[in-house]
């Protein structure tokens, strides 16, 4: 059995705010980097944060310095739990295009180490392919070798690592191909 039917993509609504306060405060109690969660770092109400994300989907609210992007959260059937949460920016600004890509994610720390990043990647490329994308940049800090393993699981095949001066990180890059 396909382990990825138990789970399904959902744009963020009010249906998950508890949960997603709950995911937030999870990656603050664990003291982890949020990636691919838009404003949630700084956002501690979960319905100012998805009134944020689906502003995000609309170019004429999007804010300056960003690009249209559409969150959404990997929610777990059984028990209707958000594990992951993952971001499809629809172009590059320059920053994107230099470091950041196509696609941002995160595990929620409990749930990792379970194949999850892997099949949520999976499961959002049909949205990328939807936007008109025929090719999505995906990166990771070098040394996370779990997201360059679930990069590399969806294809994605790597290009070169940058340093990225703001954070003082170097990036790899991967491109799949839709």
């Amino acid at each position: 059995m396909d382990r990825s039917e138990n789970f399904m993509l959902v744009e963020p609504t009010e249906e998950y705010a508890e949960d997603i306060r709950a995911f937030r405060q999870e990656f603050l109690d664990w003291n982890s980097s949020m990636d691919g969660v838009g404003s949630l770092k700084r956002t501690e109400d979960p319905y100012e944060w998805i009134n944020y994300s689906r502003r995000q989907t609309n170019p004429a609210f999007v804010s300056e310095g960003h690009v249209t992007a559409t969150q959404y959260l990997y929610v777990r059937k059984s028990d209707n739990r958000i594990v992951g949460v993952i971001q499809v920016r629809h172009y590059f600004n320059e920053f994107l295009a230099s470091y950041g890509g196509n696609i941002g994610y995160s595990i929620r720390p409990s749930e990792r180490r379970k194949g999850y990043a892997k099949m949520m990647l999976r499961a959002v490329l049909p949205h990328c392919k939807a936007l008109g994308l025929d090719k999505i940049l995906v990166t990771c800090v070098d040394g996370n070798v779990g997201s360059e393993n679930t990069i590399r699981a969806n294809g994605g095949v790597f290009q070169n690592t940058v340093y990225e001066p703001k954070r003082g990180i170097w990036v790899k890059r991967f491109w799949i191909d839709l």
